[in-house]
């Protein structure tokens, strides 16, 4: 089969270097134009693209994905099949036009988790397995018929970005799975419809903002690791820092953490407990949390005894809820 792939970032890339050592034949790759990043606002290329050059494939990074100009270089392509990983939603005119469709990798277990940001959001409702999910396209995202899924399971010391790795990996797998299936026409296809029970069962994955990350410390302590859990490394997890006698506050992202199991006098919640040298304890609503890698506003992520070196941290202080 002719396979036109369409993706944008590391977690498409993946998928793209996978298909490209496999039998199909890859007749372009469609990916974002390049943007300028960084403080020095260099123009840099996606890590499609970068693959895609190094390998010699035909690119097209069209701005609109309505233009004349693309649907007909995109219709020279002759795919019988496009492959969609991390890219942007498409017109029908563009996932409707190979003769055996268009199928899009997402990360989790659809129904379940449809949205922009189906890792964190895992996560942070304290799951234990997702998976990956191909299934071709629709008019509503997220929402076509099912092809394959293939699962995973989520540990205690996964966060969003170990989570990334392993689904990417595994959803590179299940591309190719999913392509052999259709070319040896040797698949089900499965309405999501049949797999609701009611939409009050449906958890949504939509996508996070920075202002998403700042925790509660009047919650427990697992709804605030997984909170952390879910959002390291980007956008991270933050709060405030209020030392006592100070009316300034400190901003300080939180990337990894523990429960500890220790008793504090009756402490209000968000209250700081330190040696000022090795530990960093937290007050929650039902426990304590140790605080192991931060980030202060300005400088460097590191663990917290790097950060207790630099940053004079005594007890008493707390967390600020701010808004």
């Amino acid at each position: 089969m002719r396979v036109v792939f369409m993706g944008t970032p590391e977690f498409a890339d993946t998928a793209l270097q996978k298909l490209v050592r496999s039998k199909y034949d890859i007749a372009g790759v469609i990916t974002a134009p390049d943007q300028a990043a960084g403080r020095g606002k260099k123009i840099r290329m996606s890590a499609v693209k970068e693959f895609a050059l190094s390998n010699n494939l035909k690119i097209l990074q069209p701005t609109n994905l309505k233009d004349s100009a693309f649907i007909e270089d995109l219709r020279k392509l002759n795919a019988d099949i496009q492959v969609v990983v991390a890219f942007r939603m498409l017109p029908e005119v563009v996932w409707n036009m190979p003769s055996k469709g268009t199928f899009n990798l997402h990360a989790s277990l659809l129904p379940q988790y449809r949205g922009a940001a189906p890792i964190n959001h895992a996560i942070i409702n304290g799951e234990t397995e997702t998976g990956v999910t191909t299934f071709f396209l629709d008019k509503e995202i997220d929402t076509g018929k099912i092809i394959l899924q293939s699962k995973c399971d989520i540990t205690a010391d996964d966060d969003a970005g170990s989570l990334h790795d392993k689904l990417m990996h595994l959803g590179a797998d299940l591309i190719l799975e999913t392509l052999d299936a259709i070319e040896d026409d040797n698949h089900k296809i499965t309405a999501q419809s049949e797999l609701i029970v009611s939409s009050s069962t449906l958890k949504p994955a939509p996508k996070i903002f920075k202002q998403d990350g700042q925790l509660d410390w009047n919650s427990d302590s697992n709804t605030i690791l997984n909170k952390i859990r879910g959002l390291s490394p980007y956008p991270a997890a933050y709060s405030y820092i209020q030392l006592e006698g100070e009316e300034k506050t400190y901003y300080i992202k939180i990337f990894k953490a523990k429960i500890a199991n220790l008793k504090y006098p009756e402490s209000k919640s968000g209250t700081i407990y330190t040696d000022s040298k090795t530990y960093f304890h937290v007050i929650t609503s039902n426990g304590v949390i140790s605080v192991e890698e931060v980030q202060l506003e300005g400088k460097k992520r590191m663990d917290v005894v790097n950060f207790l070196r630099g940053f004079k941290l005594i007890s008493p202080c707390s967390f600020t809820n701010l808004i």
